[in-house]
């Protein structure tokens, strides 16, 4: 059996370089990332535009913090489907629609969310 390694913070330190290096990989190599983050700064923006509460920051960014890690876990599966299984195969592509399917909703959801919160406050400006 093999003793767990030592702890340092060294080695905890180089699990963040390695974590910064898969952010690296995902803004700069997946196009979904970066629709991602534009409709992330977009939703930011507003949010200081339209000046909205705490409650409704929390909403917003929790919704943005949900859409970007599924997406991250989706180009994960999608990277590791690749490399295990090269050929076409319908479970493969299960898995990968799957995978997608999640990224889907929480955006859907986090889409309402923010029609929730914005909608309303531009309403007022236009009135």
């Amino acid at each position: 059996m093999n003793k767990p390694a030592k702890f340092t913070i060294a080695k905890r330190l180089q699990n963040f370089v390695h974590a910064f290096k898969g952010l690296n990989l995902f803004f700069r190599d997946e196009y979904n990332a970066k629709i991602h983050l534009a409709a992330a700064l977009l939703a930011v923006t507003f949010g200081f535009v339209l000046n909205i509460s705490i409650a409704e920051w929390l909403a917003v960014l929790l919704s943005i913090a949900l859409v970007v890690s599924l997406e991250l876990v989706n180009s994960a599966i999608e990277n590791l489907c690749d490399f295990v299984c090269p050929k076409k195969d319908v479970r493969i592509k299960n898995i990968k629609d799957l995978a997608a399917g999640a990224v889907l909703w929480s955006a859907i959801l986090a889409f309402i969310i923010g029609v929730i919160i914005f909608v309303p406050k531009l309403w007022l400006l236009i009135i």
